[in-house]
């Protein structure tokens, strides 16, 4: 697991620095309130087309196939407290630069390793393996500022989940969708 996870931070890093020439363009530290799973985020510059985002929040989360069994039918879901913490590639500063695109509060695309982890159920129609669940994904995703107020998130990427007992497995997609305020 530690040598896949190296790997993809091996590859995505070759991939956005091979493709990039460098301006004088940097990342922004930038705090914000989401509002789709109510949390505060926190972004900050690990370098000039890099950072680092660290949320907190309860929200809306689907069951993970192998680490939950349905109590009800119906569409699963889990409303629990999370954790989520993203690294971040910008690979397409420069190129939003020479169309006249803004990049203000890190508004571009890329492509990142993202960790999240969701504690006790608020409220859910499943029983979970433990109160605790982890997920790890590389992602492709989009950020945008309009206005330099509103943040608009999207990314998307295959994930393994797992929880603290040992049970886990691959699912195809994480999605991630934020709509909030960049204060």
């Amino acid at each position: 697991m530690k040598k896949s996870i190296f790997l993809i931070y091996f590859l995505f890093s070759f991939t956005v620095f091979a493709q990039e020439k460098f301006t004088d363009v940097r990342t922004e530290k930038v705090f914000r309130i989401n509002f789709i799973n109510p949390g505060a985020e926190l972004e900050l510059p690990t370098g000039a087309r890099t950072t680092f985002s660290a949320g907190i929040g309860a929200g809306y989360n689907g069951s993970y196939p192998d680490l939950s069994i349905k109590k009800e039918s119906g569409f699963l879901y889990i409303i629990a407290p999370f954790l989520d913490l993203q690294q971040k590639w910008y690979y397409n500063f420069d190129k939003r630069i020479n169309k006249g695109k803004s990049i203000v509060n890190n508004s571009g695309n890329f492509l990142s390793l993202r960790f999240l982890t969701r504690g006790p159920s608020i409220e859910e129609n499943v029983v979970r393996s433990t109160e605790y669940d982890f997920a790890i994904s590389p992602t492709w995703g989009i950020q945008r500022s309009i206005n330099e107020k509103i943040h608009l998130l999207f990314d998307v990427g295959p994930m393994y989940y797992f929880d603290g007992e040992g049970r886990g497995n691959f699912f195809p997609i994480m999605l991630q969708l934020n709509i909030g305020l960049d204060l």
